[in-house]
C-alpha cells in the first residue's frame, strides 16, 4: 500500500515514521525547504518537545475536545515520543512544569533525531513540493496534484498542513480548504496561544514590565473562566506571558466581548492581610511621602500606576492616607482589572483554535468519516492545549494514529 502525507511538520514526520514501518511506499510532500521548519522556532528556539506529566495532568491542559485523543495518546504518548527521539540519538531533559527540551537548547537537534527516523524508516521525502489539491473519486481519497500540475496516485492520504497561524512556515490554511471543499464541518477558526491587547491607556505605561508570581483571572461576560498563577508581561498594546497565552486560548472558545482580566498583584496574602501590611508600612514610613515607600510594596514604576489609578496623591504624607484611600490602594492591588478589546494577529498565535471538526473524524483511526482513505493529524484538526510541550504532542500522537491506521 502506498501513503501520501501532505505537511512536513510535527504530525507529518510522525505520520511517515508510523506509517513506514507498515505501508510499503510512504512519500512526505512538503512546501518548504526543509522539514520541521515551525518546530524549528517553537520555544524559542529550544523546543519544548512534549510534557513529562501523568496522563490525568496531560488531559487537563488540552482546551479543546479532550476526549477525542484518548485512542491517539493511548497509541503513542510522551514516553514513547521521548523514547523515540533518545533512541535515535537526541538526549531530553526535563524542567520546570514538565516541559521536555532537547538537552543541548537546540530545536535542530528534534529535527535531527525526526528526520533521522523518517531516512532509517525509509520515507520518500520531497522538499520544495506544494500540494494544490486532493483528488476525491466517488468519497474516496485517491491521491493528490501538485502546484504544478503533476498527479500522484495513492492509497490513503493523511493532512497535516497545520493551521494559520505563523503563515512564513507554511501554515496557510491549505488543509482546512481542502476539507471544507469535500464536506468537512470547520470550527470557528482563532488565534490562540496569544497576546491580548487593551485599549486602557495606563496599560502601554508599564510597557516592558514583567510580574512575576501573579495570580491572573479571565472574565468573560463577568464570568471567571480560566484563573493561574505564573508570569505576565505588560506591553505597547496590551499584555502577553505565559499566564496571558493560555488565557488566550480559553478566550477563543467565547465571545470576546465584556472581556476583562483581574490580576492580583500578592496572592499570598488575603485582603486583610494585605491592609495590615499596608498599615504596617504606613505606620512605619509615618511623616514619609507615599511615593518614598512605594518600593516596599511593587516595582517602583506599577507602584506609581496604583497610585493614580487609585487616585492618591503620591507626595501625601503616609500618616495621612484615609481608610478610604487605603481600600481603593488594596482593591487595585488585589484585583487590578485591565479590559481587553482582543486579540494579536495569526502572526504572533503560536497555535490556531478550530479546524476540522472532531464530529467528522473517527478518534480510532484519525480517517475521515466523509471521504474514504483522507485521515487528518495534528493542528488541522480542532484540538489545542496550553503551553508547555501539550500541543507538539498532540501533533506527534495523533500524527503515529493517522500512519499507522488500517481502513
Amino acid at each position: 500500500m502506498k501513503t501520501i502525507i501532505i505537511g512536513g511538520g510535527a504530525a507529518g514526520m510522525m505520520a511517515a515514521i508510523s506509517a513506514s514501518h507498515f505501508f510499503e511506499e510512504v512519500i512526505l510532500f512538503e512546501k518548504n525547504e526543509k522539514t520541521g521548519k515551525k518546530l524549528f522556532i517553537t520555544g524559542k528556539g529550544r523546543c519544548n518537545v512534549t510534557n513529562a506529566c501523568a496522563r490525568d495532568e496531560f488531559f487537563e491542559n488540552i482546551v479543546s475536545n479532550p476526549k477525542f485523543l484518548f485512542s491517539a495518546f493511548s497509541k503513542f504518548d510522551n514516553y514513547d515520543l521521548i523514547n523515540l527521539i533518545e533512541e535515535e540519538g537526541t538526549r531530553l531533559k526535563t524542567e520546570r512544569g514538565n516541559r521536555v527540551f532537547p538537552e543541548s537548547d537546540h530545536s535542530s537537534d528534534i529535527l535531527k533525531a525526526l528526520n533521522k527516523a523518517m531516512k532509517d524508516a525509509g520515507t520518500d521525502v520531497r522538499l520544495n513540493t506544494s500540494v494544490k489539491s486532493v483528488i476525491v473519486e466517488n468519497g474516496e481519497a485517491v491521491g493528490i496534484i501538485t502546484d504544478d500540475g503533476k498527479k500522484e496516485y495513492a492509497d490513503r492520504i493523511i493532512v497535516c498542513t497545520g493551521g494559520i497561524s505563523y503563515k512564513s512556515t507554511g501554515s496557510t490554511g491549505d488543509g482546512l480548504r481542502w476539507a471544507g471543499e469535500n464536506g468537512h464541518r470547520i470550527s470557528s477558526l482563532k488565534p490562540a496561544l496569544v497576546p491580548l491587547t487593551s485599549n486602557d491607556r495606563w496599560v502601554a505605561d508599564l510597557q516592558g514590565l514583567t510580574l512575576k508570581n501573579v495570580r491572573l483571572s479571565l472574565f468573560v461576560a463577568d464570568k471567571c473562566r480560566y484563573e493561574d498563577m505564573g508570569e505576565m508581561l505588560f506591553t505597547h498594546f496590551g499584555i502577553s506571558g505565559p499566564l496571558v497565552l493560555s488565557a488566550s486560548s480559553v478566550l477563543a472558545s467565547y465571545d470576546d466581548k465584556n472581556v476583562y482580566v483581574s490580576i492580583d498583584l500578592k496572592p499570598a496574602l488575603s485582603d486583610e492581610e494585605f491592609d495590615a501590611r499596608l498599615l504596617r508600612e504606613f505606620k512605619e514610613g509615618n511623616k514619609k511621602e507615599l511615593k518614598n515607600i512605594l518600593g516596599e510594596l511593587y516595582p517602583v514604576k506599577l507602584g506609581l500606576k496604583i497610585c493614580e489609578l487609585s487616585d492618591i496623591d503620591i507626595y501625601k504624607k503616609c500618616n495621612e492616607i484615609s481608610k478610604e484611600e487605603r481600600a481603593r490602594l488594596l482593591k487595585n492591588t488585589k484585583r487590578l482589572k485591565i479590559n481587553i478589546s482582543g486579540t494579536r494577529g495569526y502572526d504572533e498565535a503560536i497555535i490556531t483554535h478550530g479546524g476540522v471538526s472532531v464530529k467528522d473524524i473517527n478518534p480510532k483511526t484519525m480517517e475521515s468519516k466523509i471521504v474514504k482513505n483522507l485521515f487528518f493529524a495534528g493542528e488541522v484538526i480542532d484540538v489545542d492545549a496550553f503551553t508547555g510541550g501539550f500541543n507538539l504532542q498532540i501533533a506527534f500522537s495523533t500524527g503515529y494514529l493517522a500512519g499507522c491506521s488500517v481502513t
